[in-house]
């Protein structure tokens, strides 16, 4: 049985920092925070695949498809990200990242699955975050790129921190072989299917 696509609607958007990955809350204590339907109308019954936290931006897929959200959550799926971190980092935290770290995660300890990391010679190209970043004059900061293939709740944010370069900016720059590429803050593009 083929699935068909053109039942479904499928979006990719950068979301910008500061954003919440959802569309509305009935929390009263939420009522000053951006929600993802202020960048465009989008059609009932929309979800984001996977979630990118309040601080953290870049590549977000959304889906009306259950079964394609699912399959893009699964560890089959990569996702990377590029993470700006305090300090120099040093290429003993690049391996300990690589090989999986002890974080927390809802309590408990949990042991992050081997994935790919190593550090940017440039800084990425990226359009510039809508709130400051600490400059240059409280340290040195580097540039790396961490693909996993799981998606735990702040996981990178908590692995950085754990090898003891806490997080400044967070992007996530691809899924599977979905790119950000030029897309600038805030764009949403519909598209036939992922």
């Amino acid at each position: 049985m083929s699935l068909n696509k053109t039942s479904h609607h499928h979006f990719i958007i950068y979301k910008p920092y500061g954003y919440l990955s959802q569309f509305s809350s009935n929390a009263s204590k939420q009522q000053s925070k951006k929600f993802l339907g202020l960048l465009y109308n989008f059609p009932e019954g929309i979800m984001p695949i996977g979630r990118l936290d309040e601080k953290s931006e870049g590549l977000l897929l959304l889906t009306t498809d259950g079964k394609t959200s699912d399959f893009i959550n699964s560890q089959k799926v990569e996702k990377e990200y590029y993470a700006l971190v305090n300090g120099d980092i040093t290429s003993e935290a690049i391996e300990q990242l690589s090989k999986g770290v002890e974080i927390g995660l809802e309590g408990k300890k949990y042991q992050t699955k081997p994935c790919t990391v190593f550090k940017l010679e440039h800084v990425p190209n990226l359009p510039e975050r809508s709130k400051k970043i600490r400059d240059s004059r409280h340290g040195p900061t580097s540039w790396i790129s961490i693909t996993l293939n799981e998606g735990k709740f702040r996981q990178v944010r908590k692995m950085t921190s754990a090898v003891g370069f806490s997080t400044l900016r967070l992007v996530r720059i691809r899924v599977g072989t979905i790119h950000l590429n030029t897309m600038q803050v805030g764009d949403v593009v519909a598209v036939d299917g992922f």
